[in-house]
């Protein structure tokens, strides 16, 4: 199916040109949220009658969406979860809580503006990439920790992914002389 953009969709093209695409796609996606219109004549001719209101409302909100990722970009976010010795999350990080967690900052965040392939699965930094208009990214890191003070530590560069890190208790390998091998041999004899 070919369709007009309306405005600008990353890996697909910019706003007014007629591209070709999936019928699905164009049906359950481009259409409904008014992203673009069918491309038919009578379209072409609303298009380009609305094309001087479509490039001003894109231009009104691409300024917005950069004032809100020059405040953003290079903040850090704390998410405390539960996580066992290794840092290995009892749970997961997902596009929600990093949404939420943003928007409780007092910026206004959707989860489908939140760049993230994967869940996160491990205590420790992560940047993650927020799409606010398809021009405008802006670059944040979410600090999953246990608690607050491990959050803390994380910043300053340790990895609490073992005993030591995480209670301040060295860890001793065993060693040879805990098995003393003669011993071994009398039980056996």
């Amino acid at each position: 199916m070919e369709v007009i953009l309306l405005e600008r969709i990353s890996r697909l093209g910019q706003m007014g040109e007629t591209v070709k695409v999936k019928d699905g796609f164009a049906r359950n996606f481009l259409l409904p949220q008014g992203k673009a219109l069918r491309a038919n004549e009578a379209n072409k001719k609303k298009f380009e009658g609305q094309r001087a209101q479509l490039e001003a409302r894109n231009l009104e909100r691409k300024t917005e969406a950069q004032a809100i990722a020059e405040k953003l970009d290079g903040k850090s976010f704390i998410a405390v979860r539960s996580a066992g010795e290794t840092g290995q999350l009892y749970g997961s990080v997902s596009t929600r809580d990093i949404a939420d967690l943003i928007t409780a900052e007092g910026f206004s965040i959707n989860r489908n503006q939140v760049e993230l392939n994967t869940p996160i699965k491990t205590i420790g930094l992560h940047k993650i990439v927020l799409t606010l208009h398809p021009e405008v990214e802006a670059t944040v890191t979410i600090n999953i920790a246990r608690t607050a003070d491990e959050a803390q530590r994380q910043v300053k560069g340790e990895d609490l992914t073992s005993a030591e890190a995480i209670y301040g208790i060295e860890e001793v390998p065993l060693a040879d002389e805990f098995f003393d091998e003669d011993e071994e041999g009398e039980e056996n004899a």
